[in-house]
């Protein structure tokens, strides 16, 4: 018999404590790839491996500038109580925040300034869409209504995708310890900024790929 599904009930500081991991984990890699290519400069001066360092470098700092940009909005204030997003600016942070994986990003919305915690919806569904297709492929990024009431859909579309029953049960706000983990947070995060928002969001998933649709509840 499977157990019932349990609430999950964050304290604030927990909240804090796997927002926090969420973001050091984005940017750990790139910081640490930094401070190889420093190290590298440091015991080799030869022109092909100060060139080599150079660009490691270079590469390792645009990614975590990045991903730092893309989690100051997706996960954090982004601005004051009350206020809205421009989405051509959550979609220029998208990109740069994929411009380095297997997935090609389409974002066709119209360039609306939409209430803040709908826009961190929109790019936290990304970064679902994102891991559900490791393999690679596409996510198409599209919203139709108007900025009072957005309904955003994220496709994405790849070989194998996947979506785990966690996935579902965590933007319900549900686990079966009534847990969550550093792992799992972003999903639960999602539902979360979901539920603030007053949207709510559908899952599909078939053999072509996956689909997360948010629309204002009601």
């Amino acid at each position: 018999m499977t157990e019932p599904m349990k609430k999950i009930d964050l304290a604030a500081l927990d909240l804090a404590a796997l927002l926090c991991s969420r973001v050091c984990h984005d940017a750990v890699g790139p910081v640490g790839a930094i401070v190889n290519g420093l190290e590298l400069l440091d015991e080799d001066d030869s022109p092909e491996t100060q060139a080599l360092s150079l660009e490691l470098i270079r590469k390792s700092a645009r990614q975590a500038s990045a991903r730092l940009q893309f989690a100051r909005i997706a996960f954090g204030a982004a601005g004051s109580a009350g206020s809205a997003v421009d989405l051509g600016y959550a979609q220029q942070l998208t990109q740069q925040f994929m411009q380095d994986e297997k997935v090609s990003l389409n974002w066709q919305t119209p360039r609306l300034f939409v209430e803040k915690n709908r826009v961190k919806l929109l790019m936290n569904l990304v970064v679902i869409a994102l891991a559900a297709i490791p393999l690679g492929g596409t996510i198409d990024v599209t919203m139709d209504g108007d900025a009072d009431n957005p309904l955003f859909n994220v496709i994405a579309k790849g070989p194998k995708p996947r979506l785990g029953q966690h996935v579902l049960d965590l933007l319900a706000g549900k686990s079966e310890t009534g847990a969550v983990d550093a792992h799992g947070f972003q999903v639960f995060y999602t539902g979360e900024i979901a539920r603030a928002s007053a949207m709510e969001i559908n899952v599909a998933l078939d053999e072509a790929g996956v689909t997360l649709t948010a629309r204002p509840q009601g």
